[in-house]
């Protein structure tokens, strides 16, 4: 007898942790790290309480702002209403044109 086994149907989702999904769990790690990094240099330049404000200050705008451009969608695209016209670039040699027609 062949055994059956339960099909896993989550495959076509993004991943998701903590309300981050996708690519935005990236943005957020790197919010965090960015934060903690800015953070800690500015408190050994200036002062332990500025540096420690500042961290969480640039930790919670960064997640804040992963959020907001979360809610876009994962392929979030700009999308521009009006026509759009590419220039050709396109090099003809008349002399070579010429010789070749005749």
């Amino acid at each position: 007898m062949t055994a059956k086994y339960a099909i896993y149907k989550g495959l076509q989702k993004p991943l998701i942790y903590r309300g981050f999904k996708g690519k935005f769990i990236y943005w957020g790690i790197g919010s965090l790290a960015g934060g903690l990094i800015m953070g800690g240099l500015i408190g050994a330049l200036t002062s332990m309480y500025l540096g420690g404000f500042l961290t969480i200050a640039l930790i919670c705008a960064g997640l804040g702002y992963t959020f907001f451009r979360q809610k876009d969608g994962l392929h979030a695209k700009s999308r521009h209403t009006g026509v759009i016209i590419h220039p050709a670039h396109l090099k003809i040699n008349h002399a070579t044109r010429k010789k070749n027609s005749i």
